[in-house]
């Protein structure tokens, strides 16, 4: 069956959606941004960061210890 519409998700993010589907901090993603760990560009005054390149940052961080 071919998706719908609504069932596409967004190749790009605005900040404030980066930080709901991360659930990192605004300042977390900024300074991700700075060290060229996430992809972003610019839409005019926005500032839109590619989900694959946050799937990718969150792939590679280590993993929290058990105890």
């Amino acid at each position: 069956m071919p998706k719908q519409v609504t069932d596409i998700e967004p190749a790009y993010l605005s900040i404030a959606g980066s930080v709901a589907y991360t659930g990192l901090s605004r300042s977390h993603i900024y300074l991700a941004k700075r060290a060229g760990k996430i992809l972003c560009v610019k839409a005019g005054r926005r500032t839109l960061v590619a989900r694959a390149s946050l799937d990718q940052y969150l792939a590679m961080l280590p993993k929290a210890d058990r105890k």
